[in-house]
């Protein structure tokens, strides 16, 4: 079992920016991908951005160009740089993370921007 706990999240202005902070339970050598999905009040949970364990990335188009996903091995740690939010970007972010028994999910941390 693969826990997960976010941090990061807050209220900015548009045009801030935030870092997420998503924290594992267990070593990335185990994981074969992490990522990070949304969920706006009356809306799907979508993907954000994904890394894999050889450092590929995918984004949504939405973001590309305005977040960066990456990670921190020696602290098994992923981070979502969050740059030009738009009060679109508002949501319940959540940390996820697949290894050969399946995906797991934090609690997500709020996301809110607006002036």
């Amino acid at each position: 079992q693969v826990q997960l706990v976010e941090s990061g999240g807050g209220l900015v202005q548009p045009g801030g920016s935030l870092r997420l902070s998503c924290a594992t339970s267990t070593t990335f050598r185990s994981i074969i991908t992490m990522g990070w999905y949304r969920q706006a009040p009356g809306k799907q949970r979508e993907l954000v951005a994904r890394i894999t364990t050889i450092g590929s990335t995918n984004y949504a188009d939405s973001v590309k160009g305005r977040f960066t996903i990456s990670r921190a091995n020696a602290k098994n740690t992923v981070y979502l740089q969050m740059n030009s939010l738009k009060p679109d970007d508002t949501a319940d972010y959540y940390c996820s993370a697949t290894d050969v028994s399946g995906t797991y999910w934090g609690q997500g941390t709020q996301v809110t921007v607006s002036s």
